[in-house]
């Protein structure tokens, strides 16, 4: 597009500075409304694939993030009983290819300092709904902001700009059964830096530990630990929770056991709850749904970040080569529409298999997952989704 626009950003995650720094590189006109008084990282340390380095890469970042993150070549879980249940190495995919363990903290701090604008973003401003005519925005206190030429919805997984919509926009909306507690732990003499470790005991509890590199206010190296819980339990988790958790903890994974010694308050870990979200169209009128906000998903592949990085990149690229708004907003639909239904069809499926009370399904999981991504198609398909570069069902 030759002209420049105002835009608005909703929400100041992934998504919305990833964006913020790809339209501001353009000329565009930026508001941002951020509803937390002070912006900061939510959730745990994740893993960034491949494709998600690349818009990296793209902002500038790569490298930075490299030296922040820990650099992993290998999934591998097994169940209760020793069996393997995924063993994916990136190097299967091709030989220069891995994923970053990163904590949110870093990526939030490294998109923040890349943003030269700070004065355009708007701090505890809690945005509500979109006016009538679809140009301006309202905020809790019914303030409007705007008239705007186009309003970016970046507003997370429990989006309200989302649940402002008719119903009818709403194909699929629903919290998942099944969510997670999880904290950083230092490293210490962990011995597997470089893979993304699981134990498995049914579908009930899945236990994980992610090597996640460097924290922006503490020294060392970090992990990730993850603890699948049913929804009820993550909500109420409690000191009874926590002590049953560090002696599940001690029966399944002995060996990830001392990490957690310094864990002896429920306050110390963080509580997860997970959101299957599908629009029936990303775009109304001038209001444009990205990231969670669009599409939030069950953590199974891990690639939450990852997209929000796209599809920032998506709507950045498509304003850039479409002549019109309506023309551009159509074409980041069509860009970003068959990538994301694979990932949240996959999702939902394999959702069940590790996360669910159905015992019968992770007996089947633990004897056929491993030797079926093994298989000749299988394994490249397997590996294409787990690098995030499974563009469609055909391809």
């Amino acid at each position: 597009m030759r002209q420049l626009l105002h835009i608005a950003i909703v929400g100041y995650g992934a998504a919305g500075q990833a964006a913020a720094l790809f339209l501001g590189a353009q000329g565009h006109a930026l508001s941002i409304y951020e509803q937390a008084p002070a912006p900061g990282p939510v959730g745990a340390g994740f893993l960034l694939q491949p494709t998600g380095l690349g818009v990296l890469a793209r902002l500038g970042l790569h490298e930075r993030a490299l030296a922040q993150g820990r650099r992993i070549e290998r999934l591998f879980g097994v169940n209760a009983q020793g069996r393997r249940v995924m063993d994916m190495r990136y190097a299967d995919h091709a030989p220069d290819s891995f994923g970053l363990g990163l904590t949110r903290g870093a990526l939030f701090g490294l998109l923040r300092d890349a943003y030269d604008d700070a004065h355009r973003i708007h701090t505890g401003v809690p945005i509500e709904d979109v006016t009538a005519e679809g140009t301006c925005l309202r905020d809790r206190e019914g303030r409007t902001h705007g008239p705007f030429d186009l309003i970016i919805a970046a507003d997370g997984a429990h989006s309200r700009l989302r649940r402002a919509l008719p119903d009818a926009q709403r194909r699929r909306e629903t919290l998942y059964p099944w969510g997670a507690v999880w904290c950083l732990l230092p490293m210490r003499d962990w011995p597997h830096g470089g893979e993304l470790r699981q134990r498995y005991a049914g579908a009930r509890e899945m236990i994980g530990l992610l090597p996640v590199g460097k924290r922006v206010d503490h020294d060392g190296e970090w992990l990730t630990f993850f603890f699948s819980l049913p929804g009820e339990q993550v909500d109420r988790f409690d000191a009874n929770a926590l002590s049953n958790l560090h002696r599940r903890v001690a029966t399944l994974w002995p060996e990830a056991a001392s990490l957690l010694e310094g864990i002896d308050a429920p306050e110390q870990l963080q509580r997860a709850r997970y959101r299957d979200v599908v629009l029936r169209h990303p775009v109304q009128g001038r209001l444009v749904f990205v990231g969670d906000a669009a599409h939030a998903m069950s953590p199974q592949l891990g690639q939450g970040v990852n997209m929000a990085l796209l599809d920032a990149e998506a709507l950045a690229d498509a304003l850039a080569e479409h002549a019109s708004l309506s023309e551009a907003l159509a074409g980041y639909a069509r860009r970003r529409r068959d990538h994301l239904a694979v990932y949240q069809r996959v999702s939902r499926w394999l959702t069940p298999l590790f996360q669910s009370g159905h015992d019968g399904i992770a007996w089947w999981r633990d004897l056929a997952f491993h030797p079926l991504s093994r298989l000749p198609l299988a394994r490249g398909q397997t590996l294409k989704i787990l690098t995030g570069t499974k563009k469609a069902w055909w391809r």
